[in-house]
């Protein structure tokens, strides 16, 4: 399986830079945001992020929680192996205020829909929006879009985006061999 980088490390500091002056500019006061992290994978993106955040701005931060979206995705039921649910943390409340929705990688936006309807379990927001480090465009199975976006790639249907953390954050693009049999 061949490796190749979309996203270097430095690149990767510079969007969340980006990413963190973008929400400044639509939320002059970030810590009535509540920030929702999506399990697994958009938890270190988010934990990135607010850390860039920190370094940006002197006020109060944003609440963050992690939430799991295992149930409530459209083909839990359909996997062979097991599904195991990761921890959902939300210590604060998201009735009544905005609410940010995070994910490393915005692809079919099934996940972003899990994520929506698991929410609201917890409350009603004022509005959510959707930040993701990477979309792959031309690819969306329902009409999700990210308010923030960190990069835009084009990808085929037999390629994967993984967003590395260690040892150094980059993100890269493989391909997934397809069955002999497989019809394109």
């Amino acid at each position: 399986m061949t490796e190749k980088i979309l996203i270097s490390t430095e690149r990767m500091q510079w969007l969340l830079e980006r990413l963190c002056l973008l929400f400044l500019e639509r939320h002059d006061k970030p810590a009535e945001v509540a920030v929702l992290a999506l399990q697994p994978r958009g938890v270190a993106f988010g934990q990135a992020w607010l850390n860039t955040l920190s370094h940006l701005t002197s006020g109060p931060l944003p609440d963050f929680g992690k939430l799991d979206i295992t149930f409530h995705r459209d083909d839990y039921r359909k996997r062979d192996e097991l599904s195991v649910p990761s921890e959902t943390h939300i210590p604060f409340p998201i009735e009544g205020r905005p609410l940010l929705l995070m994910d490393d990688v915005l692809y079919t936006g099934r996940s972003v829909r899990a994520g929506l309807d698991a929410l609201l379990s917890y409350g009603r927001p004022t509005r959510v929006e959707l930040m993701v480090l990477v979309e792959r465009r031309f690819s969306r199975e329902l009409p999700i879009e990210a308010n923030y976006v960190g990069e835009r790639v084009d990808t085929l249907s037999n390629q994967k985006v993984r967003v590395l953390w260690e040892p150094s954050p980059k993100v890269v693009l493989y391909s997934v061999p397809t069955s002999p049999h497989t019809t394109l």
